[in-house]
C-alpha cells in the first residue's frame, strides 16, 4: 500500500491508503472521540461521537471517520465549530441513555456538557454494537444480537448460544463501553415464572 498525505488540524500527515481517517488521526496523536471503534473489529461508525469536517475542494461535508478512508490531499478538521455542535448533541443522546457512565462523563466534560436536554431514559446500552460484533467477528459464535428496529432495536442475548457459549467466554463483557453487558447477561438468566 502506498502512503498518501492529507492535513489534519493544519498539520500535513502520512497515512497508509485504505487507513480510515480514525486511525490516521491515532497514528499522528491526535485525538478524536469514540466509543464504538475497536482496533480488531471491522469499522461499524454507531455511535457518530468520530464525527469529523472533511475539505476537499470547495466542499466541506460532515463524516465519521472511523469508516471514512483517508485520500490524498484531504483536509480534514476534528474539533471545528459544526463538528462540535454534533458531538455536543450526539453525547447528550448518549447521556439520555446512559447516565453516570464514567467514559461519557469524561467526554462531556470535555466538551463543557453538564447535563443533558433530553430526557433521561437508562438502558445503559448506547447500541455501539461492540459485544454484537465481537461475538460474531472475533468468536465466530452469534451468542448476542441485534432485535427490532429503530427505537425499539435493542441488544439481546439468543439463550440457546449463550448459555453454552458466554459462560466459558465472556471476552465481549469488558468491551462494552458503558459496562452494562454482564449485568444484562445474568439478567438474561434468571428463570422466567408464570
Amino acid at each position: 500500500m502506498s502512503d498518501v498525505t492529507l492535513k489534519m488540524n493544519d498539520k500535513e500527515i502520512k497515512a497508509k491508503e485504505g487507513m480510515t481517517i480514525l486511525e490516521a488521526a491515532q497514528n499522528a496523536g491526535i485525538d478524536i472521540p469514540t466509543l464504538c471503534h475497536h482496533e480488531k473489529l471491522a469499522p461499524y461508525g454507531a455511535c457518530r461521537l468520530c464525527i469529523v469536517e472533511i475539505i476537499k475542494g470547495r466542499r466541506s461535508r460532515l463524516v465519521t471517520s472511523c469508516v471514512y478512508t483517508v485520500e490524498d490531499k484531504l483536509i480534514v478538521k476534528t474539533e471545528s465549530e459544526p463538528v462540535v455542535k454534533i458531538r455536543k448533541m450526539i453525547l447528550e443522546l448518549i447521556w439520555a441513555t446512559a447516565p453516570g457512565v464514567e467514559a461519557i462523563r469524561e467526554y462531556a466534560t470535555k466538551y463543557g456538557i453538564n447535563r443533558t436536554k433530553f430526557e433521561i431514559e437508562p438502558t445503559f446500552c448506547i447500541l455501539c454494537g461492540l459485544c454484537v460484533r465481537y461475538c460474531a467477528e472475533i468468536k465466530k459464535k452469534d451468542a448476542i444480537g441485534f432485535i427490532g428496529r429503530g427505537i425499539e432495536r435493542q441488544v439481546m442475548f439468543f439463550p440457546d448460544i449463550a448459555a453454552e457459549e458466554c459462560p466459558k467466554c465472556g471476552e465481549c463483557f469488558p468491551i462494552c463501553p458503558t459496562g452494562v453487558l454482564p449485568s444484562n447477561y445474568v439478567l438474561g438468566q434468571v428463570p422466567h415464572f408464570t
